[in-house]
């Protein structure tokens, strides 16, 4: 309740606190070992998001956009979820992403998707983002045998959707 009502007063009272660094979790030193890690973490994010009228166990969409820095092997653990690769035009024509994984991309097409999604009930992810200053909800660090990640409140504030602060909890052991 406390941490709750930290997130909101954050996202009121101090807009320059905007990024929040959560969480941390070890890492086996090997391709296998990070992908499964990453896998974990993002499935963990995921899972406290909370869209507009969602029913529970809906499946949701993601769309990888660019190219990813830590896995190819992108399947999210835990809640229903179809991965799709896809051109950030692709992603703004078609519309039916409720997830965008954001990789190594052009600053233009990283922009543009941000300044697309802003006003849409869609969760933003990278992993080419570790101080989490470019537009996107949540920001992947891995190193060599560990993973963290950074929370943008001001981004998740200009959206519909509803994140649990919970979630910063991901990784931690708690």
């Amino acid at each position: 309740m406390l941490a709750s009502l930290f997130l909101i007063g954050a996202l009121f009272t101090a807009p320059q606190m905007s990024v929040q660094a959560a969480s941390q979790a070890t890492v086996e030193d090997s391709a296998d070992g990070r992908a499964r890690a990453f896998n974990r973490m993002l499935g963990g994010i995921i899972s406290y998001a909370r869209w507009p009228g969602e029913r529970k166990n809906t499946a949701r969409t993601m769309c990888v956009v660019g190219t990813p820095q830590m896995t190819n092997r992108i399947a999210p653990a835990g809640p229903i979820v179809t991965v799709h690769r896809m051109t950030a035009l692709g992603v703004t024509d078609d519309g039916g992403c409720d997830i965008i994984f954001l990789g190594r991309m052009p600053i233009a097409d990283r922009q543009r998707l941000i300044g697309w999604v802003r006003s849409r009930p869609v969760l933003t992810v990278t992993d080419d983002d570790a101080a989490c200053t470019h537009g996107a909800m949540f920001c992947l660090d891995g190193r060599r045998t560990s993973l963290s990640f950074s929370v943008n409140l001001d981004s998740i504030g200009r959206g519909p959707l509803r994140i649990d602060p919970r979630v910063l909890k991901i990784g931690g052991g708690e």
